[in-house]
């Protein structure tokens, strides 16, 4: 299974961790059709908030490191962190999206729906230190949504 494109030559951009990340994600989205700006903000929000501050601890030390390209008719963002990682929760490929909710009393998980909604492919590492967001070009232009096997978290 292929998980990212096969591309010789990725962007790249790093910064140290820290909460003010309005100029990183324009600077993200600078490719990115102006239709999708809002939705996939918020996606790479959540991202690069969770890598600085839930997988570096918000150490100005440590890097927050994003790949990034558009290949085959789909964005591709890789955002790494140098935390310990975590185990992503297990999602079945016939879950609704009310049921890929966190519950109400839980005080994380929401990011993760959020992600799953916004890209059509979210892929973690085995470590849980990157993660491998995907906006597909084809999708949004024939009017279709993703198909929902691209929707489940895929540990590399």
């Amino acid at each position: 299974m292929v998980l990212s494109p096969v591309k010789s030559e990725w962007d790249k951009l790093s910064f140290s961790s820290t909460l003010f990340l309005a100029p990183i994600v324009d600077s993200l989205l600078s490719a990115v059709p102006l239709k999708w700006h809002t939705e996939v903000r918020l996606g790479l929000q959540e991202a690069l908030v969770n890598a600085a501050k839930h997988g570096n601890n918000l150490d100005p030390r440590k890097q927050v490191v994003v790949r990034f390209c558009f290949e085959e008719g789909a964005y591709w963002w890789i955002i790494s962190d140098e935390g310990n990682g975590f185990h992503p929760p297990e999602r079945n490929r016939q879950d609704t999206p009310t049921q890929m909710l966190p519950p109400v009393e839980s005080e994380c998980g929401r990011g993760m729906f959020l992600l799953h909604q916004i890209f059509d492919r979210v892929v973690w590492n085995r470590q849980g230190t990157e993660i491998s967001l995907c906006k597909q070009l084809y999708c949004q232009l024939a009017g279709e949504s993703a198909p929902q096997e691209h929707r489940e978290p895929i540990v590399m």
